[in-house]
């Protein structure tokens, strides 16, 4: 990767180049589509533990680590429920063995943050979640944590996706993000003490046995403590061809929640050139100890845009998406809302 000129994220055509070259392989065949514009989906493999407390490996490996903390042990190759409210550790099919100058960050695809899916990842010796230092040689991990829901899944599931990157740009640029509470429905409030949302199965779940949905008042929302909400930003958000960008919390002392699980834009999300003009940001919201009054425009997070090396071969939506172009919408797992 040193033929890079600029620091910047690695877009698909070099994400295939890392493949081919071995710095990222796979205990089964790479799928057709598991490579997007700026990013690379990561699959659970066949095992994963039930551990008494989330952990940093820091100064040893992630399976070291496990076998002091494992509760029992999960077999993905059948399928198995991960109950919401419990910490899990689950291999990896791919592995790293990333090149002089290149690191990684890794975040939550958009259908696991929009079901409360809090996932991080883990790598050997490491000191942060997310983020694996350059040169890394070795596994990764996922930490599963369902919040709202208990959640099926099985080996081939893919709950984040991994960003390569060389260097770092001197400067970004950034993008407030407001909260969209108008219109006949607002939002959404998930509801406790619902059933499995399967996390492979399209379509395939009835928003309102899991939903309810949320008017708001004179422009308002109360948000209650411990609860989990989707809601739509105000304006659209346009992620341009030679950017990518990542959603990130606004200052604690501005409001007492969190903003968005899942913070990965690709390039030509919501752009005229990749068919997605008009497309919002969808956030999933939760209060903190206190109950907070959102109110209509509230900035309420921040979009980072980081320049590409080069522009991708692929964009936002071309191999199909199911939010370009939203406006506030559910994650995939669930029929439309009305419908």
């Amino acid at each position: 990767m040193s033929a890079f000129q600029a620091p910047g994220i690695l877009p698909c055509q070099s994400i295939d180049v890392l493949i081919a070259q071995g710095a990222i392989t796979s205990a089964t065949p790479f799928d057709a589509d598991q490579v997007q514009p700026a990013s690379l989906d990561l699959r659970l493999a066949g095992r994963c533990w039930r551990v008494r407390a989330s952990f940093l490996p820091r100064h040893g490996t992630v399976r070291d680590r496990i076998s002091e903390v494992a509760m029992h042990e999960l077999d993905l190759t059948r399928g198995a429920v991960l109950e919401r409210g419990c910490v899990y550790i689950a291999e990896l099919q791919e592995r790293l063995k990333l090149p002089a100058g290149v690191s990684a960050r890794a975040n939550p695809k958009s259908s696991s943050g929009r079901v409360d899916v809090f996932v991080r990842l883990l790598s050997d010796y490491g000191d942060t979640f997310d983020d694996v230092r350059e040169g890394y040689d070795g596994p990764i991990y996922m930490e599963i944590a369902p919040q709202t829901f208990s959640v099926l899944v099985r080996s081939g599931t893919r709950l984040n996706q991994l960003r390569l990157k060389v260097g770092t740009p001197e400067r970004l640029r950034t993008m407030s993000v407001g909260v969209d509470l108008t219109g006949d429905i607002a939002g959404f409030r998930g509801r406790r003490h619902a059933g499995v949302v399967d996390l492979d199965h399209v379509d395939g779940h009835d928003p309102r046995d899991f939903w309810e949905p949320l008017v708001p008042r004179n422009g308002q929302l109360l948000l209650d403590p411990g609860e989990f909400y989707i809601l739509a930003s105000k304006d659209v958000v346009e992620i341009p061809v030679m950017e990518a960008a990542e959603m990130t919390p606004i200052d604690p002392s501005v409001g007492e929640f969190r903003v968005h699980y899942a913070g990965f834009f690709d390039p030509g999300f919501g752009t005229d050139e990749a068919h997605g003009k008009g497309s919002k940001g969808v956030l999933e919201v939760r209060s903190h100890e206190t109950p907070f009054i959102l109110e209509d425009g509230q900035t309420v997070a921040r979009l980072v845009y980081e320049p590409l090396t080069e522009r991708p071969a692929r964009l936002y939506g071309d191999l199909g998406s199911h939010y370009q172009r939203q406006g506030l919408k559910l994650s995939k797992h669930f029929k439309v809302w009305g419908s």
